[in-house]
C-alpha cells in the first residue's frame, strides 16, 4: 500500500487547477530502481548483444548509481587476455566508452522518463579484472518517491 499526498503534489504542479483534475502517478524508490535495472539491461542486450549477470540501481539523493556485474563478453575477455594488461585494458575501456556515448541520449531519456528528473551528467568505468561496470548519473534534483506504508 502506497502513501502519497497526490492532491498536494497536483496542487504544487498545477496550482491553477487546485489539483482537482490531475492525479500524479508516483512510484516508490524500489519501483524506480527496478525500472532503471530493466531499462539498462534491455539497452545492454541491444547494444552489446548480451546482458550482464547481475544489475543493481540505487538512487541516493540526486545521484543514480547503476552497478553491473559479469558484464564482459567472451570476446572482450579474450581481448584483455591476448594483449598486454595495460593495452588490453585501455582498448576495452575506449570501446566501452564509445559505445556508452553512442547510447547516451537513449539512456538519459530513459532515466528522465523513469525518474521524472533530467540527468545532468553521466560517468562510467569498467574493471577488466572483475567485469564489473559502474554507471553514475547526476540528476538535476532528487526524484520524488511514494513511501511504502507499513502495515
Amino acid at each position: 500500500m502506497f502513501h502519497c499526498c497526490k492532491e498536494a503534489l497536483s496542487r504544487a504542479a498545477f496550482p491553477q487547477t487546485n489539483g482537482a483534475a490531475f492525479e500524479v502517478a508516483m512510484k516508490t524508490q524500489g519501483e524506480i530502481e527496478a525500472a532503471i535495472c530493466e531499462g539498462i539491461s534491455r539497452l545492454e542486450r541491444d547494444y552489446m548483444g548480451r546482458g550482464c549477470e547481475d544489475i543493481r540501481a540505487h538512487v541516493i539523493g540526486d545521484l543514480l548509481v547503476v552497478r553491473l556485474k559479469g558484464d564482459l563478453t567472451a570476446a572482450e575477455r579474450q581481448l584483455v587476455k591476448s594483449l598486454s594488461a595495460e593495452k588490453g585494458r585501455d582498448l576495452l575501456k575506449q570501446v566501452r566508452t564509445h559505445l556508452l556515448e553512442t547510447a547516451r541520449p537513449v539512456m538519459e531519456s530513459m532515466v528522465q522518463e523513469i525518474t521524472g528528473v533530467k540527468p545532468v551528467s553521466l560517468h562510467h568505468d569498467i574493471s577488466t579484472a572483475t567485469g564489473e561496470e559502474v554507471v553514475l548519473f547526476s540528476l538535476a534534483e532528487s526524484p520524488l518517491f511514494c513511501e511504502v506504508k507499513k502495515k
